[in-house]
């Protein structure tokens, strides 16, 4: 039977690649909340006889105590190193918790990001596939063991991926601007020794007992389930979790305070090239601008060889091996950054050219014909956001954490084509202020 679960894995493993381009227009999202509270998103597709689900939680980084910072991640990271023994059913540690999956031809996962926490399970929906992958999932998401042993070996691990990193102009740059752009709030707390030693495995079981409430899941399912089947499986995979009626009110986080000055961060390094971060807090997913800043941010820097950023610095002057811009808007106000690469001796130059450009940009948007090349580029790309089950997924899990309305990929295109020059100018004027950003240098000759 094993060898029939290897093929099964396989077709596990390519089968989100084969069918997702054309569920769009002929599959709605179906979204209801089930009776312990989780708020569950199904986009059928039966074409294939598998599913993807993924179980979004208020936990992300966002949530690390003070002085913890890590703790959301190594929570994540330590839920496969072994499940503890429960009403009858063995203890599995991480070898036997491997194997189990590898029988079962199905891949599952959790990761924590700022905001989320996210379990991700896909596998084949035969009947006996299916029961076996759901109850192993139940068991790892409510379960874990929390070795001991095996966190000091993965702390170990982590600290010394952390040293090796902080050999790198690019991991130094990004730390130091997080840090300095968001001014103390947990968007800009970054994972270090003295924090990773002050987490224990009894820190790990507060956290996972604290925040995962099936009241508070948010489930995407993407695959070959009915309404009922998804809301019985969905049921059965957080069936071990607290499901609290009312659902309890989670600690308030702190906006992202504004910058009120400008600040400068100059690290020396000795390195091949240079690397130069400049940004502010931008904004929050919900903002009514979105559409506008998404739009005018891939004019600026975020079309790559299309963009003004890369015209200016790189190609008309040819200050930079790369530049880029982007806004990474979650719960709260995420960075603005611009980022370029050059050699030590002409970073000055390059990141000044870039000022000039986000200035310019700030005060009079983009053109008609600048305007018209990203709308052209980014409708005619749109189909690509939705061609895998995996992708089509994500934007679906992006949907409900976000609460956007069930139509918002029907009307994406439309909305995109709405944006008008005055649009752009209007929201990068209310959102940037380029006498007020930080910028942080990593490597430039003085």
């Amino acid at each position: 039977m094993k060898t029939n679960h290897k093929l099964m894995r396989r077709l596990v493993l390519v089968a989100g690649l084969l069918c997702a381009s054309n569920l769009w227009a002929a599959l709605p999202i179906q979204h209801w909340t089930a009776p312990n509270g989780a708020r569950i998103y199904l986009v059928e597709s039966p074409s294939l006889p598998m599913v993807d689900i993924q179980i979004d939680f208020d936990a992300g980084s966002r949530r690390d105590p003070p002085g913890q910072a890590g703790l959301a991640s190594a929570t994540a990271g330590m839920l496969s190193k072994g499940i503890a023994a429960q009403g009858g059913q063995p203890a599995l540690d991480e070898n036997a918790l491997g194997e189990a999956w590898a029988d079962l031809g199905a891949l599952f996962s959790a990761s924590a990001g700022s905001d989320r926490f996210s379990f991700f399970l896909r596998t084949l929906t035969v009947p006996d596939l299916l029961e076996g992958a759901i109850r192993l999932a139940a068991r790892q998401l409510a379960q874990p063991s929390f070795p001991a042993p095996v966190w000091a070996i993965e702390r170990d691990r982590t600290v010394a991926a952390l040293k090796e990193a902080y050999t790198r102009p690019g991991t130094v740059a990004q730390r130091r601007f997080a840090a300095a752009v968001h001014g103390g709030h947990p968007y800009g707390n970054e994972a270090d020794e003295a924090s990773l030693n002050a987490i224990q495995v009894a820190d790990m079981r507060t956290f996972h007992g604290q925040y995962l409430d099936s009241c508070r899941a948010r489930v995407s399912v993407v695959g070959a389930l009915n309404r009922a089947q998804a809301e019985q499986r969905v049921l059965q995979l957080l069936a071990g979790l607290p499901a609290s009626k009312p659902c309890p009110a989670l600690p308030g986080v702190a906006e992202v305070p504004a910058l009120t000055q400008a600040q400068t961060v100059r690290v020396p390094f000795e390195s091949a090239q240079a690397h130069v971060l400049m940004g502010q807090p931008g904004y929050k997913r919900n903002d009514p601008d979105f559409f506008a800043l998404t739009v005018g941010n891939y004019i600026l820097g975020g079309g790559g060889f299309v963009s003004r950023l890369t015209e200016q610095v790189r190609e008309k002057r040819g200050l930079s091996y790369s530049v880029y811009s982007y806004f990474a808007p979650g719960l709260h106000a995420g960075p603005f950054a611009v980022g370029l690469q050059t050699r030590p001796d002409q970073a000055d130059q390059a990141l000044q050219v870039a000022q000039e450009v986000v200035r310019t940009f700030v005060a009079e948007g983009p053109t008609e014909a600048e305007l018209k090349a990203a709308k052209d580029n980014l409708i005619g790309s749109f189909p690509l956001r939705l061609d895998s089950n995996r992708k089509l997924l994500d934007n679906l899990a992006n949907m409900a954490w976000h609460a956007l309305p069930l139509d918002y990929l029907d009307t994406w295109t439309q909305a995109v084509d709405r944006v008008t020059v005055q649009d752009i100018r209007a929201a990068f004027q209310r959102k940037l202020q380029p006498e007020r950003m930080v910028t942080v240098t990593v490597g430039a000759k003085p």
